[in-house]
C-alpha cells in the first residue's frame, strides 16, 4: 500500500463526512434562519429566502441531494480504508 493510495482514501471519507454533516446541520439550522431573515428586505424563491443576493434559508432538494452524495463518499472512503 503506497503511503499517497492512503493519503487519497482518507481525503474521500474527509469530504464526504464534511458534505454530509455541514449539510445536515443547514438543513437543522433552517427554520432558524427562515426566522432570523423573514424581517426587511428578504424575497422567497423557488431555491429558498433571498436576502439581496443571498441565500438566508438553505434549499431543502440542494441540501439532501448534496447529503446522499457525502453519505456515498463517506461509505465508499470507510469501505475503501477497510478493504486494506
Amino acid at each position: 500500500m503506497n503511503f499517497y493510495d492512503q493519503v487519497l482514501r482518507e481525503i474521500v471519507a474527509a469530504i464526504g463526512a464534511a458534505l454530509l454533516f455541514g449539510n445536515g446541520y443547514a438543513l437543522l439550522r433552517r427554520r432558524r434562519d427562515a426566522k432570523a431573515g423573514a424581517g426587511n428586505n428578504s424575497t422567497r424563491t423557488s431555491g429558498g429566502v433571498k436576502k439581496g443576493e443571498e441565500l438566508i434559508v438553505a434549499p431543502i432538494g440542494r441540501t439532501l441531494a448534496f447529503m446522499l452524495l457525502g453519505l456515498l463518499m463517506l461509505v465508499a472512503g470507510v469501505a475503501a480504508l477497510a478493504a486494506l
